[in-house]
């Protein structure tokens, strides 16, 4: 539009120019703001994430727990009678042929 004026075109380009370094700087300003706006975790986002964390941590130490329940089931184990283990192990595997033929 500046081109159909009488204005000299060095001054015309020099205003296109300086038009549009205040037109991107106002853009991101105004994009900066709505991102803020938009990305801004709220407090239930927080409480959650925290509670996600907490159950992380609680599955760990029952993780733990077992790990040290199987560990002290194997000791008891050791301190068994072997024909008292296989004769449960014949038991249990007669109840599971019975269920299988049943």
């Amino acid at each position: 539009m500046t081109f159909q004026s009488s204005y000299s075109p060095v001054r015309i380009l020099i205003g296109s120019f300086v038009s549009a370094i205040l037109v991107f700087l106002v853009m991101f300003l105004v994009r900066y703001l709505v991102s803020y706006i938009l990305y801004t975790p709220d407090r239930e986002e927080n409480l959650i994430e925290n509670e996600l964390d907490e159950a992380v941590q609680d599955e760990d130490s029952l993780e733990n727990n077992q790990e040290k329940k199987a560990a002290n089931s194997t000791v008891e184990f050791q301190d068994e009678n072997t024909e008292e283990i296989a004769q449960v192990v014949r038991t249990m595997m007669h109840r599971d042929e019975e269920q299988v033929n049943s």
